[in-house]
């Protein structure tokens, strides 16, 4: 019997219960099966007020700056200081903006199926419930990218014309971690909405994820420096040299402090920016400091690159934890 369906009579408990298939199901995935519900979920969007929405959003949160910039520059700054100076303007906002959508977009992706008994519906049909979990994320995110796709287009005409021209690599950089940035969210909130048959539980499970990343993750290597320096915690020692020659000896949090702040995906957003794009995130002295406090080199988990790792991570995972424990659960 498949484990999705349930027998009409309900003599037989073990039978009746709607969990799912056993666990050599979990990795059982059909393409077709996960675009025909990702091709729904995406059409269902689009024809709503919210695709509209988030394409003039993102069109303005691109345009207010520039001309900001414009207008404020002067003739001063090139057309690619200033398409720098936008995307280090913009990413600040972005940072901010992206999780919220892609957790507003995502929340209600399962637990409001399961709540309105539709996702019951769903898989009568020939579809599994991995299939199910990764055609709402695909259709959820391509919602979201296509969305900042439309912004950006539109908004690249009105920056070409203010600035005379704008850096192709920055602005495309700019867009091309955006949208890894909102699929890296999109997974968590799928994930989130799948742990639950409750959109109030969802909604709650969203904005504690909002907070933790945004407000308490955010600000932990400042705690924990914190305590370290009023000696509440170890930490390891390092010597400087002082203007006028002289060893200072300081002491800076534990690696594991440093490498616990870096799997943040605000923190991993701005890195890969200062990967891919001429924005530095860092200047010199910054980075000076940071390879004399690491002993002469900065570590693997705090260079640019690694946040791209981190992003992958935070896309792969909570899909993956949603798609096992998603078999196992009560419809």
């Amino acid at each position: 019997m498949s484990a999705d369906t349930t027998p009409g009579d309900g003599s037989d408990p073990t039978a009746t219960s709607a969990r799912a298939a056993p666990s050599g199901d979990i990795g059982t995935v059909s393409f077709q099966s996960v675009r025909a519900v990702a091709k729904k979920d995406f059409q269902d969007s689009i024809r709503s007020w919210l695709f509209l929405f988030l394409s003039v959003f993102f069109f303005s949160i691109l345009v207010f700056p520039t001309v900001l910039l414009w207008y404020l520059g002067g003739d001063a700054p090139t057309a690619e200081a200033t398409t720098a100076g936008l995307v280090g303007t913009v990413h600040e906002v972005t940072r901010l903006v992206i999780p919220v959508i892609a957790l507003v977009l995502g929340w209600k992706a399962i637990a409001g199926e399961r709540e309105t008994g539709s996702l019951k519906v769903l898989l009568s049909l020939p579809h599994s419930r991995t299939d199910v979990l990764l055609g709402k994320f695909v259709g959820r995110s391509a919602v979201l990218s296509l969305s900042l796709f439309v912004g950006f287009f539109l908004a690249a005409f009105v920056v070409a014309i203010l600035f005379g021209g704008f850096d192709l690599a920055d602005y495309v950089g700019l867009f091309a971690v955006s949208v890894l940035y909102g699929l890296a969210y999109t997974s968590i909130a799928i994930g989130l909405s799948s742990l639950t048959r409750s959109t109030t539980i969802a909604g709650a499970l969203a904005f504690g994820v909002f907070v933790l990343f945004y407000v308490v993750w955010e600000t932990m290597l400042v705690a924990v420096d914190t305590l370290v320096q009023l000696d509440y915690l170890p930490g390891v020692e390092y010597t400087v040299t002082g203007p006028g020659g002289d060893q200072i000896a300081l002491e800076r949090p534990h690696d594991i402090a440093f490498l616990f702040h870096s799997f943040d995906p605000g923190v991993a957003y701005r890195s890969v920016l200062s990967f891919v794009t001429s924005v530095a995130e860092q200047d010199p002295g910054v980075v000076q400091s940071m390879e004399e406090a690491f002993g002469g080199s900065v570590p693997l988990f705090l260079q640019d690159w690694f946040a791209i790792v981190v992003l992958l991570f935070w896309i792969v995972v909570p899909l993956a934890v949603a798609i096992y424990w998603f078999q196992w659960v009560d419809l």
